[in-house]
């Protein structure tokens, strides 16, 4: 019996995409513009020098309400996130058991609104009478957005660990559009004053003027492509006005994920999936930037999260406890090294493989992430990578390859 593949979603600018001629293919189950006719490059380019709109309505959002939800979620990250200041974002990872990252995400800790947030069924209500001491305790509405291919699980995983102690409340109604370049804020704030004044990883609700109308958002000064920027998240219903509102300015073009894989390689992120995914630690990512010092050993909240015995004995040991390590490569050959490419040593021996690769079209050259034992991990270490049977050279280097532009203010 033949069985017929589940038709690809649509996100809410899905019509919007084909009047302006993008090209559509299925991504993490849905339909979704990888370019538009101006082409990849320009589209990249585009992005660093003016401003780019993205439609990332796939990913998922979701809300942790109640008392206990800033607790409860750094049990599931090891990331701190109890002394997050309201306005403020941080990027956290989902953990397995074993330490293995389920899924990498942003959170923000927006001012609670306990109107729509009593405790979950089956919960005892808190009681009062004491002042709380620390944001977490205080502060129950945490803003999340997971990666789109990994949503459904990362919310059935939350809430079954977590459930009981908050409300998890997926947010399917919402889109997400990301507005990322060095001339996004001048764009935005023409129609959305205010949005100028926040700095990188900082947010809030705003309006934003569409014509006559006016659109509620809810949006962080964050993105991923190494750029200044906006992501913005709208009711779908809301969203081709918002869409159509922005792309009216002159600085701002629609941009596909075709870009969008190029400009975050260039930034040195790592995409769900490729770089990063259920068998690989934080440490073996080298995203130990992401776990701050309370959550580690000797720290105040040391550990308590899945994985903890094996991720804070990767970090006590270093290089020497690892098997393998997430490095920057650059080929010193104009040929693209692509994903899952061989990576040997210089004697031929295969020593991992490449995450992900393609000719960076800012820098020039071409770029790839892969994993190595932490003896072929220092920068400036020769490797070969074998691209249709014939050694490439690479060098190990820093990363980013292109210097990153977040405003710090």
């Amino acid at each position: 019996m033949t069985i017929s593949p589940e038709p690809l979603l649509k996100t809410p600018l899905n019509d919007l995409h084909v009047s302006l001629g993008a090209r559509m293919v299925p991504f993490a189950g849905y339909s979704m513009p990888v370019q538009y006719p101006a082409g990849l490059m320009a589209e990249h380019h585009h992005t660093r020098n003016a401003a780019g709109l993205f439609d990332v309505s796939h990913m998922g959002q979701l809300r942790l309400v109640g008392a206990d939800a800033a607790a409860a979620f750094e049990s599931l990250i090891p990331v701190d996130v109890i002394d997050l200041p309201v306005g403020k974002q941080r990027y956290g990872l989902l953990l397995n058991d074993e330490g293995g990252i389920i899924d990498d995400l942003m959170f923000f800790q927006r001012e609670a609104d306990m109107s729509d947030a009593g405790p979950p069924q089956g919960a005892k209500a808190p009681s009062g009478g004491s002042e709380p001491h620390a944001m977490g305790e205080r502060g129950g509405d945490i803003f999340v957005i997971v990666n789109g291919a990994c949503k459904v699980g990362d919310i059935a995983h939350i809430q079954a660990r977590i459930g009981a102690r908050c409300q998890v409340i997926p947010m399917p109604e919402r889109a997400l559009l990301a507005l990322q370049g060095p001339q996004a804020v001048t764009a935005l704030s023409r129609l959305a004053p205010g949005v100028e004044k926040l700095v990188f990883m900082t947010g809030g609700r705003f309006t934003v003027q569409a014509g006559t109308q006016r659109i509620e958002v809810f949006l962080t000064r964050s993105g991923y492509t190494g750029e200044d920027g906006f992501e913005i998240s709208v009711h779908e219903s809301d969203a081709e006005a918002l869409a159509k509102a922005l792309l009216a300015q002159p600085e701002v073009k629609p941009i596909g994920l075709g870009a969008r894989n190029s400009l975050r390689l260039e930034a040195g992120l790592p995409l769900y999936g490729n770089d990063i995914d259920n068998s690989t630690t934080p440490v073996e990512a080298g995203l130990n930037w992401a776990m701050q010092k309370v959550r580690r050993t000797d720290g105040a909240r040391a550990g308590g999260f899945p994985g903890a015995e094996k991720i804070l004995g990767q970090l006590a040991t270093g290089a020497a406890g690892l098997q393998r390590k997430r490095v920057g490569l650059l080929a010193l050959e104009r040929i693209p090294v692509r994903d899952h490419s061989e990576l040997q040593d210089m004697n031929g021996q295969k020593i991992g493989e490449v995450t992900s690769g393609l000719f960076g079209p800012t820098i020039d050259k071409p770029i790839a992430m892969g994993y190595v034992p932490p003896a072929f991990a220092a920068v400036s270490t020769r490797i070969n990578a074998i691209v249709r049977g014939k050694s490439v050279p690479m060098e190990v280097v820093a990363m980013p390859f292109v210097p990153t532009r977040y405003f710090r203010g």
